[in-house]
């Protein structure tokens, strides 16, 4: 009795804590940090293409492939570190790094094009802020509020690239591209400050994992094919896994080149390309703030899960063989549906996890994304090589571009990418509508070298003195 009542005056002084203080962490801050983030990543959308083709003017996409495949390997070998490290020390020291490495690179596409390209693909190493900030947001809100914290967040994304290719593009026609690159900077620079100075720390002290060992963690929650090896253990982490793998290997090489596909084959306009990603974005905002959180709602987060796959289906086939500008148009209304797939497989994980293990189930899955960042643009870009798609060829103002021949499927790594959704829809069929994750909490309480820490993230609630009033928090 007494130690039940000890237990509820810990929790009711922490969830006082996290009103007051310190611990007065709010989705909106999430939100602030990726906006700035990304919102300065958009406003290079055009002197990116440009600096690209001048860097690299033979084999154009096969190089930017390769280049955001090392990223995407980096941050696969990261992600399982720095989420672990995240539900030890906290969430606001990772964000500050994630978001300085990966906004470093910059303010080198004026200095040194090759130092920018060699620091992108290095950033990668800590470019895994969205992992951080989903495990940021799963310690604020309750867990019949994570969905739509993460479709909101997800949203901001979205928002952030709905005007920032456009100011960019003005800027850089209107000026040149040393100011829009001048800008971004800035934007990179405030963002970097806020989360310095303004943004919280949203993991409470009883709540962050320690050991008595020197290193807070061993080898097994660093290694980042332990979550590899993981999969196999649970056949809902495996489903949950080969969804993701699936469905984003084909969205991480789309976004490493649809923009150069739209310039080099369909002949948009650096003004419509700005036009379709604000479109895109807009509809995207609608998307995963609107019809996510009433999707969730009715149909629930797995049948949420196998629209969004369904929308990404029917958008890359009609990417795949589209060959007229309206045709991109359309499908870019079907893609901006399918951006609740995310911010849907997310909320499942995160329900699935107990409330100190956050960090490392979002790692996980973002170590899975991370493998595709790295091998989805390098296969899109090689797809592309064996089809001769380069960037041989960009027409001047006044000029007209040369004709082209329109071939059956214009797009080859779309219709690839199509199939790999069709699987990843068909695995999704599998995965169970209620599950808890057993293993990744098994695996993830080894943090803890103590006995008692071992204990408390083994044992059920009504037994773990020190983590009951949390998870209850997080119960339906």
């Amino acid at each position: 009795m007494n130690r039940d009542k000890t237990a509820s005056e810990a929790g009711d002084m922490m969830l006082v804590r996290s009103s007051h203080g310190r611990g007065r962490a709010r989705v909106s801050h999430a939100v602030v940090v990726i906006f700035l983030e990304f919102f300065a990543w958009g406003l290079l959308t055009t002197p990116m293409l440009t600096v690209l083709h001048e860097t690299f003017p033979q084999h154009t996409f096969l190089m930017n492939g390769l280049v955001q495949g090392v990223k995407g390997f980096l941050s696969f070998l990261s992600a399982p570190l720095i989420g672990a490290l995240s539900d030890i020390w906290g969430r606001k020291s990772f964000l500050l790094m994630t978001v300085f490495f990966t906004c470093a690179p910059i303010p080198f596409m004026r200095i040194s094009p090759w130092w920018y390209f060699a620091l992108i693909s290095v950033s990668g190493i800590f470019a895994v802020t969205f992992s951080v900030i989903f495990a940021y947001v799963a310690d604020i809100t309750e867990e019949h509020e994570r969905s739509t914290a993460y479709g909101l967040v997800s949203a901001t994304f979205a928002a952030s690239l709905v005007t920032s290719p456009a100011i960019g593009a003005y800027l850089s026609s209107r000026y040149s591209d040393s100011l829009v690159v001048l800008v971004a900077t800035v934007i990179a620079v405030a963002d970097i400050a806020f989360v310095f100075f303004l943004v919280p720390e949203s993991l409470p002290d009883k709540m962050r994992l320690t050991s008595d060992w020197g290193f807070p963690i061993s080898w097994e929650q660093a290694d980042p094919f332990a979550s590899l090896r993981r999969v196999g253990k649970d056949s809902t982490v495996l489903l949950i896994c080969v969804t993701v793998f699936l469905s984003y290997l084909p969205e991480a090489g789309q976004y490493s080149s649809f923009f150069l596909y739209l310039k080099q084959v369909i002949e948009f306009t650096p003004a419509a390309i700005a036009a379709f990603i604000a479109m895109v974005g807009i509809l995207s905002i609608v998307a995963q703030t609107l019809f996510l959180s009433v999707l969730m709602r009715t149909i629930g987060n797995k049948n949420t899960v196998l629209l969004g796959l369904g929308f990404q289906l029917f958008q890359l086939a009609w990417y795949g063989f589209g060959s007229e500008p309206w045709m991109m148009w359309a499908a870019g209304t079907v893609a901006a549906m399918s951006s609740i797939t995310f911010p849907a497989v997310s909320a499942m994980v995160s329900h699935s996890a107990s409330p100190d293990q956050q960090g490392v189930a979002q790692g996980m899955i973002t170590g899975i994304r991370g493998l595709c960042n790295g091998l989805g643009p390098a296969l899109y870009g090689f797809i592309f090589f064996l089809f001769n798609v380069e960037l041989t060829d960009i027409p001047v103002a006044g000029r007209p571009a040369p004709p082209t021949e329109k071939s059956i499927i214009p797009g080859p790594p779309f219709l690839f990418g199509a199939c790999a959704v069709l699987f990843a829809l068909l695995v999704a069929v599998f995965i169970p509508e209620r599950h808890r994750l057993a293993d990744v909490k098994t695996c993830s309480a080894r943090k803890s070298s103590s006995a008692s820490a071992q204990d408390a993230a083994l044992t059920p609630a009504s037994d773990a003195e020190d983590i009951e009033p949390l998870l209850q928090d997080s119960s339906m």
